[in-house]
């Protein structure tokens, strides 16, 4: 079996694997998504998906496309039972993500696209950052660890190594790390 298909199964078995405990905490009422970042990752991550597959990523798109399907869901979910606290930044940072959607439709850039889409996901990620400092017991650190297993494995998935592929998946995988050690570092303060 190629090595390929083989990373991008694993990634997807992470991708779904790190969802289920965040859904579970959402029900238990102990974790409260950001509805604006998760509208924005849902946003990027499709952006993401057509951009890599543009550009050869192959197989690796799978577990990207589960994860904007299930950041869909977490989005609807934080809806009734996110948190409600918004603020003018994060606005700012929906904007920057419909703009990215804008440029990736209207100048059809991989490259550029992609590097709009790791900037507005990591200006997306500024929200739930900011959140989960002030709040840490409103995040789940298992899902954002799991998500950055998954986007290692994504990313050794590529069928295609060049720099519209290569920025999108480690910057993602970073995030997800960052905020994962977050949550446990700031739970046990």
């Amino acid at each position: 079996m190629n090595l390929q298909i083989i990373s991008a199964g694993l990634a997807s078995i992470f991708s779904i694997a790190c969802f289920l405990p965040y859904v579970r905490d959402i029900f238990r009422h102990t974790t409260k998504p950001h509805a604006y970042t998760w509208l924005i990752w849902t946003i990027l991550q499709l952006i993401a998906v057509v951009a890599l597959w543009n550009e050869g990523a192959g197989v690796a798109i799978v577990p990207l496309i589960i994860g904007s399907t299930l950041c869909a869901l977490t989005f609807l979910l934080s809806l009734k039972y996110g948190t409600k606290n918004i603020k003018p930044f994060d606005t700012f940072c929906l904007v920057g993500a419909l703009l990215a959607l804008a440029v990736y439709i209207f100048l059809h850039d991989a490259l550029l696209s992609v590097i709009l889409v790791t900037l507005i996901d990591f200006s997306a990620f500024l929200p739930t950052l900011r959140k989960t400092f002030v709040e840490p017991e409103t995040e789940t650190a298992s899902t954002h660890l799991m998500s950055g297993i998954s986007n290692a494995f994504a990313i050794g998935a590529l069928a295609s190594f060049n720099p519209t592929t290569l920025i999108y998946l480690p910057a993602i995988m970073s995030m997800d790390f960052i905020l994962g050690f977050l949550v446990l570092f700031r739970k046990k303060w």
